[in-house]
């Protein structure tokens, strides 16, 4: 299954300029999901981060890697039609190169285990190939 960034607005309540997904390309609930975010050197961010070196904050990516869970949680707790909103509630993560500006970062999402109000995932990011950040994230939901 894929959804396009009008499919992922009906699902997660964020938006321009903290929604951070741009599409998932692969979903396939309780299994994986695979999301991409195109990195545009004209994301607000990079006015301050670094004016020298642009470089994507760590924590947007982690950002993006959560919204992306959000996500795969909704699909695979099947709760279409539900107006939820998500509560960060754990990181682990560890970071392997920079991410820049003409850079898309493929975000792959795997189940640790899902409760019926709470996700745990594994969440990767790539670079083309390369590993660039990886992560343990948990959060809560509750209904809007």
């Amino acid at each position: 299954m894929e959804l396009n960034i009008l499919d992922i607005q009906k699902i997660i309540p964020h938006r321009y300029p903290f929604l951070l997904i741009d599409k998932v390309i692969e979903l396939e609930p309780n299994v994986k999901l695979v999301a991409l975010k195109n990195v545009s050197v004209n994301e607000q961010f990079f006015v301050g981060h670094f004016p020298g070196e642009k470089v994507m904050p760590g924590v947007l990516i982690i950002e993006a890697m959560a919204q992306a869970g959000c996500v795969y949680f909704y699909y695979s707790k099947n709760m279409q039609g539900k107006n939820l909103i998500y509560y960060l509630a754990k990181v682990q993560s560890k970071f392997h190169a920079p991410v820049v500006p003409g850079d898309q970062l493929r975000i792959e999402i795997t189940t640790i285990k899902l409760l019926p109000k709470v996700g745990f995932f594994k969440a990767e990011a790539f670079v083309k190939e390369k590993l660039v950040c990886e992560a343990e994230i948990g959060f809560g939901v509750k209904e809007a």
